[in-house]
């Protein structure tokens, strides 16, 4: 496997997260498979060691977040504009909620992984004294 030298200037966060692809060399596929939310040991195409990631809850939270406002959005159009039936509610949100969740959630754990390099965050390191 060839790695190559790390590039002078990065791709954006956000061209980084809506591709997937990885914050220094935006080449490299960030994720295991198309349908999964685990991280790639390193880049593939520049080597980035993805250790450093450390999202936590935060793609799940912005995702709720984001995913509420749209579900119950759209609810209340179709009730309220339309008024469908019950079960209409049922089969359009049960099946369009968990889709828009996955899509999301790729989406904004690149970009917490993007952020996460540009910034340099990490664990809070102490220096010997």
């Amino acid at each position: 496997m060839t790695m190559e030298p790390e590039p002078t200037t990065a791709p954006s966060p956000a061209a980084a997260a809506l591709l997937c692809r990885c914050p220094r060399c935006g080449k490299g596929k960030l994720f295991a498979s198309i349908v999964s939310l685990g991280l790639l040991s390193r880049c593939p195409s520049c080597g980035l060691d993805y250790d450093f990631v450390d999202t936590g809850d935060g793609p799940a939270v912005f995702g709720i977040l984001i995913l509420g406002v749209v579900v119950l959005g759209g609810a209340m159009i179709a009730e309220f504009k339309f008024g469908v039936p019950w079960w209409v509610h049922i089969v359009l949100w049960g099946v369009t909620t968990p889709l828009l969740a996955l899509g999301l959630l790729r989406w904004l754990k690149a970009g917490l992984v993007a952020l996460q390099y540009k910034h340099k965050a990490g664990e809070a390191r102490f220096e010997d004294r």
